[in-house]
């Protein structure tokens, strides 16, 4: 995407959704732009991430994925390349973990994720893998979390598993 079209759908969402981030300016957003910031937030973009500015409670900005589903082109991967080298049948495509570390994102934590659901309503069809602590991943699981019945759920599973309505959602510090 051009950096001028990709700013200007970000400006569009970010004044879309103001409750994301009241008292923040796109200028001031905009002040902090990287070329990594850029090269992250086009891919976030290009992936059906839907980027936008979410304040956190400690007052810090980050980009976060507020599609209102787990981004569709990040559906059907397994955890991290751990994982994905120890299934021997059906791999998918590639993992989270992977992806993330090649596009200058961070998986959402869970207390990030519970955060952004105070927010809005989120993942209420779909699944999202979180960054899971190192002594459940040496055991071979990993963390997702979803929205149902109006409450925010934490799972585990395989960290090998992957499911078509199961992606992940990223975040950076601006």
């Amino acid at each position: 995407m051009q950096q001028k079209s990709l700013q200007e759908t970000l400006q569009q969402r970010f004044e879309s959704n103001m409750t994301r981030h009241a008292a923040v300016s796109f200028a001031d957003v905009l002040s902090r732009f990287s070329q990594e910031a850029l090269r992250s937030l086009d891919w976030m973009e290009q992936t059906g991430g839907e980027p936008d500015v979410v304040v956190m409670p400690d007052g810090q900005w980050l980009y976060v994925d507020c599609a209102e589903e787990s981004p569709a082109e990040r559906r059907s991967l397994c955890y991290d390349d751990l994982a994905l080298e120890k299934r021997k049948k059906n791999k998918p495509a590639g993992s989270a973990v992977a992806a993330t570390t090649q596009y200058g994102v961070e998986l959402l934590t869970e207390d990030l994720y519970r955060h952004l659901q105070t927010i809005e309503a989120f993942d209420v069809k779909t699944s999202s893998w979180i960054k899971t602590p190192e002594s459940i991943r040496t055991k071979g699981g990993a963390l997702f979390c979803d929205r149902r019945y109006d409450h925010v759920f934490v799972y585990h599973n395989g960290a090998d598993s992957y499911y078509a309505n199961r992606g992940f959602r990223t975040y950076f510090v601006l």
